[in-house]
């Protein structure tokens, strides 16, 4: 801690959870990083024309440094281990769907969000996974600074490499912060990307059953 600024140390133990009596040797990798994030925070405030003192934006700058960290923690997981922690041989050989997964994301271009759902399927090839790993690897590629087009192929390429199915498909629908409320600021706007290999690429059966069983029940 030999450096930092008293706010530094403050916010790092505030961070920390423990502000009112914390000791310097216990800050962690992680709190530093957050009181750095903070501190830059604070400064985009002044220059915004804003007090960052003033009692409203007290403590708006460590609430951001956290909220980051989490919209981003995706960087911090690994797909791959969470597909490979569930999987499963099983003769099954039909479609499996998860349909209206709720995604939540940030573009990376202006860094405002993106939200909608994802729906994923894949035809099985000896091997099954845990049904909910499939949400926890959207999330994990939503929480990261994205674009839906690459996000939906990265759905679909590492089910691909884990699972070897038969074939993946990925439709992300998706409304865009950056579109609504700046911009050409169209607030009905809805963005549609989809992602197949496969059976779901060469069989226009598979593609087309998979296109009605997203939109039932809706």
């Amino acid at each position: 801690m030999q450096g930092k600024s008293q706010n530094e140390k403050r916010m790092i133990a505030s961070l920390q959870g423990d502000e009112e009596d914390f000791y310097p040797n216990a800050a962690s990798d992680e709190a530093q990083v957050l009181a750095r994030i903070a501190e830059n925070v604070k400064e985009n405030l002044r220059l915004l024309g804003e007090n960052p003192e003033r009692e409203g934006l007290l403590r708006t700058p460590e609430r951001v440094a956290k909220a980051l960290m989490y919209l981003t923690s995706g960087y911090r997981c690994n797909p791959r281990e969470i597909l490979l922690s569930a999987v499963f041989h099983e003769k099954y050989d039909e479609m499996v769907l998860v349909k209206d997964i709720e995604v939540f994301s940030m573009c990376e271009h202006h860094m405002l969000p993106f939200f909608g759902k994802a729906h994923v399927a894949y035809i099985p090839n000896g091997k099954i996974v845990g049904l909910s790993k499939i949400p926890r690897v959207v999330d994990v590629y939503a929480r990261r600074l994205q674009v839906q087009e690459r996000m939906t192929q990265e759905i679909r390429d590492i089910i691909e490499e884990v699972l070897e199915p038969k074939g993946v498909a990925v439709v992300i629908e998706a409304k865009h912060l950056c579109m609504i409320m700046r911009g050409v600021e169209k607030q009905n706007s809805i963005t549609t990307t989809s992602a197949m290999s496969g059976e779901f690429l060469k069989n226009s059966a598979t593609r087309s059953e998979f296109m009605r069983l997203i939109k039932s029940f809706n």
